[in-house]
């Protein structure tokens, strides 16, 4: 069934302009009238866009009744009756104020689709802003092809994303690779990644591919990635450089076009200062980044997500649950879940399999949840990993500890003389004293400045006395715009912003693209 984009009639000519729009974007449109619902359309809505009378539909009803069965809402709303941070409690995803910029309704209308599709293809629950926040990123980067990196604790769903990356991207219909780096040993780890030669090794009685070569054009994730030897990582450093390597045992080099997708648990920013991680690879794969939140960070998901583990425990095992009480879901909702999502959901698995056939109350759940001041020894600490036995100081040496300081120290002051280089260097460049900040190469600057910017301040954004912040942000947008000939997308990647929030800067600068 074809997907379709929902636009109520209530405002005609908005409706009008909306369904132009909306099929410009190649999106199948079909217009309700006042007295029809998302029931009566043919196809699979995607999206509804309330034209008209947004408060009354949403007070009366009638909103639930067109965006059935979760399907995202954004209502158009006269000047007066504007809800402003209500919009969510009304049950609208977003909302505008008349007379609303099409194209910007058109954008978020898509943005709001593809996140539905993210939800669906992981089965990610969540409505708080830090989830969100997360799958926007996603939706916003599946499309290009550049490393990224997934950060967050265990359990808060880094291989979901890493899924919905792949699923969302171009290469959706080739392989996608998960690997876990933690559960292979260190002798057998490069030979799975990149294969072996008949006769490499003792029982390599056959030639096998490797990991990264039966994802060519597809996608590898690469989970708990803190957990590589130091050798594993050279070698996948020139990989993701040179994307080609050669299997153990052999001499032939192997060239491969696969999207790398990396996660860990741990902080890889502490572990290249405590010297357990290589920081050009750190930098290599930090081309993106998603932080997912924990848990405890996100607390009014809860609910959703044991009404959303209880639908799927209770079909799996054939059981039905007669439903928790308010006050054991306060304490399911207080609860700081060291283990986050997975924790929750093997606890909800164990209430519906050991159901009492009455709603559960706080007695029927684990002491140690039932006492949150007792879980919090619980949470996830960061532990530098202990240095095997023969690599401890001997006598006479320094403590580890005082070794790290010594090693910080010695980094800060390399990172202070080269800051002084480089100042140095401006100021013996620059006899009018101005600051230039670099922004993007290749884009000249304006037609009447260009005479006094200095052959090192061309393609930089530079500052100057009495210019404000304002200024500053419009020069850089434009910058961007110029170095990606008009390409939103690519120059909200660049700006490290949301494209919706370059739209509006766009507009508010009254830029051209």
């Amino acid at each position: 069934m074809d997907e379709v984009v929902l636009i109520t009639t209530d405002d005609l000519p908005a409706a009008g302009a909306l369904r132009n729009a909306f099929e410009r974007a190649e999106l199948d449109v079909e217009l309700l009238t006042p007295g029809e619902t998302a029931a009566d359309a043919v196809g699979d809505p995607v999206l509804v866009v309330v034209t008209g009378g947004a408060r009354e539909a949403a007070e009366s009803g009638r909103l639930r009744s067109l965006n059935g069965a979760g399907i995202p809402a954004l209502g158009l709303f006269r000047p007066e009756e504007s809800p402003g941070t209500g919009c969510r409690t009304l049950g609208y995803a977003d909302c505008f104020t008349k007379p609303a910029d099409i194209d910007e309704v058109v954008l978020v209308g898509r943005r709001m689709i593809s996140l539905q599709r993210l939800r669906q293809i992981t089965g990610i629950v969540g409505e708080t802003e830090a989830i969100e926040e997360a799958l926007e990123r996603v939706v916003q980067i599946a499309g290009v092809g550049s490393t990224v990196l997934i950060q967050g604790e265990s359990g808060t769903g880094k291989e979901l994303v890493a899924r919905g990356i792949h699923a969302l991207s171009s290469r959706r219909h080739r392989p996608f690779i998960a690997v876990n780096v933690a559960a292979l040993p260190e002798t057998l780890l490069e030979s799975e990644l990149f294969g072996h030669e008949k006769g490499a090794f003792t029982g390599a009685s056959s030639l096998r591919k490797g990991f990264f070569e039966l994802a060519d054009s597809g996608t590898i994730f690469l989970d708990e990635l803190g957990e590589m030897p130091a050798a594993t990582q050279t070698k996948l450093l020139r990989v993701l450089e040179t994307r080609e390597f050669r299997r153990v045992g052999g001499e032939e080099t192997i060239r491969v076009n696969v999207r790398v997708l990396a996660a860990t648990n741990r902080s890889l920013r502490q572990e290249v200062v405590e010297g357990n991680f290589r920081r050009d690879l750190y930098h290599r794969l930090n081309v993106l980044r998603i932080d997912m939140p924990p848990l405890r960070e996100r607390k009014e998901d809860i609910p959703l997500l044991v009404e959303r583990f209880v639908r799927e425990v209770s079909e799996e095992h054939g059981r039905p649950f007669p439903g928790i009480d308010q006050a054991a879901m306060r304490i399911l909702v207080e609860y700081e879940w060291p283990g986050n999502v997975r924790e929750l959901r093997n606890l909800v698995e164990s209430m519906v399999v050991l159901s009492p056939g009455r709603p559960i109350r706080p007695e029927d759940i684990p002491p140690e949840v039932r006492h949150p001041g007792g879980s919090r020894s619980l949470l996830p600490v960061h532990v530098p990993r202990p240095k095997p036995p023969e690599s401890r100081p001997e006598e006479g040496r320094p403590a580890p500890e005082l070794e790290f300081v010594f090693r910080t120290l010695v980094e800060l002051k390399m990172d202070v003389e080269d800051l002084r280089k480089e100042f140095e260097a401006y100021r013996g460049e620059d006899e009018q004293s101005y600051l230039a900040v670099p922004a993007f190469p290749g884009v000249p600057a304006d037609e009447e400045e260009a005479e006094e910017v200095t052959p090192r301040a061309r393609g930089e954004v530079v500052y100057r006395p009495g210019m404000t912040m304002e200024e500053m942000e419009k020069r850089a947008i434009e910058a961007a715009l110029h170095e990606v000939a008009g390409n939103r997308r690519r120059a909200a990647e660049m700006l490290g912003i949301g494209e919706r929030t370059l739209y509006r800067k766009i507009k508010e600068y009254e830029l051209t693209e």
